[in-house]
C-alpha cells in the first residue's frame, strides 16, 4: 500500500474495503451518475467488486483512484486520483487521467480542488508523468470549472460512448 497523503483538510489514501458502505453511498445515488452513464449501483456488492477492481489497478499500474477522506472527522467523502488508461479514448492510449466523484452532500467544498492539485503534483513528482488528461461529459459544467483550477486545458470536444465530451490536458512543466 502507498503511503498516504495529506493535504490541509484531506486525507488521500487507497481504497480498501472498509470503504464498501461510502462507495456504495457515492455510486448509488442517481444524482452522482447523471454525467457518468445514469448507472447507478443497486447492491452493496457492485460496490465491493468496484473496490476490488480498483485494486487490482494499484497491483497492475502503481497508481488509480484514492479514497478522500476528512481528517476531522474520518468520513469517506468519495474518490479522486490518477488512474492509467490503457482503452484509447480521443486519439489517446496509455496514459494517466485525473477524476474525482464525490458523494452528493459533499459537492461544492472544494474537495475536487483540494484532492485534485495533490494528485497532479503525485502524477509529475512520483510518477513522472509528462502530462495528465481528462474528460468530463460536455454538459458538466461544476467538473469542467474543476478542472480549470487545476490547470488542465480545454483541447477539444468529442463523441465517447454516444455522449458529447470534452478532453483537457496539462503537460508537466517539469518536462
Amino acid at each position: 500500500m502507498k503511503k498516504p497523503i495529506e493535504t490541509e483538510r484531506l486525507l488521500l489514501r487507497e481504497v480498501i474495503i472498509s470503504d464498501v458502505d461510502g462507495m456504495f453511498e457515492l455510486d448509488s445515488n442517481p444524482n452522482v451518475h447523471i454525467y457518468i452513464g445514469n448507472k447507478p449501483v443497486t447492491t452493496i456488492e457492485q460496490s465491493a467488486a468496484y473496490i476490488e477492481n480498483l485494486q487490482q489497478q494499484y497491483k497492475d499500474f502503481g497508481t488509480g483512484r484514492w479514497a478522500v477522506i476528512l481528517k476531522e472527522t474520518n468520513e469517506f467523502l468519495g474518490w479522486s486520483g490518477i488512474k492509467f488508461i490503457t482503452d484509447e479514448i480521443n486519439n489517446h492510449k496509455n496514459f494517466y487521467e485525473i477524476g474525482y466523484r464525490f458523494i452528493e452532500k459533499h459537492w461544492g467544498k472544494g474537495y475536487a480542488t483540494e484532492a485534485g492539485k495533490a494528485f497532479i503534483d503525485y502524477a509529475f513528482n512520483d510518477l513522472k508523468a509528462d502530462a495528465v488528461y481528462a474528460y468530463a461529459d460536455a454538459g458538466n459544467e461544476n467538473s469542467r470549472k474543476t478542472l480549470e483550477k487545476l490547470g488542465l486545458r480545454y483541447v477539444n470536444s468529442f463523441e465517447h460512448e454516444e455522449e458529447l465530451e470534452v478532453w483537457y490536458e496539462l503537460k508537466n512543466p517539469n518536462v
